[in-house]
């Protein structure tokens, strides 16, 4: 229940190395596999020399992989994915741009909207927020306030590390809390 001040973008990407489909048992020196990884290994280790006041360093994981489809052929392509986290201190296509003159590999961008997103410190809720004692903080995770075009704020009850586990949870209690916080946050802004 702190007050999201900001939060990170999104950028998905999908990459493409491209190889020689061939028996594994020959010599075969264009695997893609090996290709994407040395793309895979620079993304794992690449940082972004602007870091955020609020929302840190951009992040960039990968996160999913695929490619072959039998143990004894090399698969003509790879298939990899790439979910960067961007903040303030760039836009999409600024990242977009450079992890393309970067990576070896074919790269497709899934969508430029989903920029990141902020609240101005001094907005009227965000100071009844801090008031009650709630903290700012900058959110590295992505909801529906990137494509608003007014002011928003994200606060809600849970912790955002149970996001997306397979028995992601929140307590009653929390939410009996987030509903106090949010009765006590709108009396302090209209009263």
């Amino acid at each position: 229940m702190d007050l999201a001040i900001a939060e990170k973008g999104l950028l998905v990407l999908d990459v493409v190395a491209k190889g020689v489909s061939g028996h594994a048992a020959h010599e075969n020196t264009v695997n893609p596999i090996y290709i994407a990884m040395e793309d895979i290994n620079w993304i794992k280790n690449y940082k972004f020399p602007k870091v955020s006041e609020t929302l840190g360093n951009v992040k960039m994981s990968v996160t999913q992989i695929n490619a072959g489809t039998q143990h004894n052929v090399v698969p003509a392509e790879c298939h990899f994915v790439v979910d960067i986290r961007v903040t303030d201190k760039y836009t999409n296509k600024e990242i977009l741009d450079f992890v393309k003159s970067n990576l070896k590999n074919e790269v497709k961008e899934r969508s430029l909207r989903l920029n990141s997103s902020s609240i101005d410190k001094n907005h009227p809720i965000v100071r009844a927020g801090i008031k009650l004692g709630r903290k700012t903080y900058g959110s590295p995770t992505l909801s529906d306030q990137s494509v608003l075009n007014c002011q928003s704020l994200k606060m809600g009850p849970g912790e955002s590390p149970r996001s997306h586990q397979a028995d992601e949870f929140i307590y009653l209690s929390e939410i009996e809390e987030g509903i106090k916080i949010y009765k006590d946050i709108l009396k302090e802004v209209l009263y």
